[in-house]
């Protein structure tokens, strides 16, 4: 399925009457997946770690679409504390629309405020715990969405189910693409549940492609020394495409209308690093289902958040 390469931010159909969130909106590809939803009517709510970053975030995304409707909240991936109240705050009944886009990449070894590995812990168990505390206001949406953001660097995974929070040794850029494996299998399996309770709910996996964005040179990493920052954001200006490109494939999952639920959505250019949105269906990890079942166990214990799909619930209107 590919799709045409005339397909461009405005394509972006109306989002009026939806309420999305989108988590790590302050920056990056985040940033401009809220700011276009905002845009096209949608009801955006910035979920962001740092506040300041977000209070910026957010008078610059009003500067430039006036008639936005957006929020600011608080959330820290890295906390199961924070998600939890995140959550527990939710006053809008329904939620339409969640994109898991927060994340970090590649950054020295580090423990979240629950001790776990920091890339492990906040790309997966962080986004499997906020989906999963938020379920019961996806099911009273009438069609509930879940992007989450993976990786093309995900193929290159030698995903290891006994050391996936470092166990035995920590390699940061094994551990950075076996969070993002682990991504790709949390959204296929979160469809097959949803199938299996014959739910509407539609879970898609995107890969950005080479984007220029600010998550390897921002937190963790801001330390790692001047040489490492100047060199990388050389890099990044010299082979990696603009921010918007790489937030098409987010828009894309979160809006195509005839998409089925189980998409994984990439770049269609060469390794996926650059290129227009397209479906993706020869990938292992989408039929690897043994994996992702124990995967999703092992988060349900290492979480505490456990799915209960099976439980419906009846679609509310929003309050606001």
């Amino acid at each position: 399925m590919r799709n045409s390469s005339s397909w461009t931010l405005p394509t972006v159909p109306g989002q009026s009457g939806r309420i999305a969130v989108v988590t790590g909106a302050n920056s990056g590809i985040g940033y401009v997946t809220a700011r276009e939803l905002a845009r096209r009517g949608a009801n955006v709510v910035l979920a962001c770690r740092d506040l300041e970053r977000g209070h910026a975030a957010l008078a610059r995304m009003r500067s430039e679409v006036p008639d936005a409707v957006l929020e600011l909240r608080q959330v820290d991936l890295g906390s199961l504390a924070s998600i939890r109240a995140f959550a527990a705050e939710w006053d809008h009944g329904r939620l339409d629309l969640l994109i898991n886009n927060a994340g970090v990449a590649m950054v020295p070894y580090a423990l979240t405020a629950d001790g776990f590995e920091s890339q492990f812990g906040i790309n997966h168990l962080g986004t499997f715990a906020l989906t999963g505390l938020l379920l019961p206001h996806l099911l009273a949406a009438p069609e509930p969405r879940v992007v989450t953001v993976s990786s093309e660097g995900q193929r290159f995974a030698r995903f290891d189910l006994g050391n996936l929070n470092a166990e035995r040794a920590y390699r940061t850029a094994f551990a950075y693409v076996q969070s993002k494996r682990a991504n790709l299998y949390f959204a296929m399996e979160l469809q097959r549940r949803a199938d299996a309770a014959e739910l509407k709910l539609r879970s898609m996996a995107v890969a950005p492609g080479l984007t220029r964005t600010n998550v390897l040179t921002s937190g963790a990493n801001s330390g790692r020394g001047r040489l490492y920052t100047t060199a990388t954001r050389l890099l990044m200006r010299v082979a990696f495409r603009p921010t918007p490109e790489g937030a098409k494939t987010s828009l894309y999952a979160a809006s195509a209308s005839d998409l089925p639920g189980g998409s994984y959505i990439v770049p269609d250019g060469l390794l996926q690093l650059r290129g227009e949105p397209t479906r993706r269906t020869r990938e292992r990890a989408i039929r690897d289902t043994v994996t992702a079942t124990r995967l999703w166990q092992l988060s349900e214990h290492l979480t505490g958040v456990t799915y209960n799909l099976n439980a419906a619930a009846t679609p509310t209107p929003a309050t606001g």
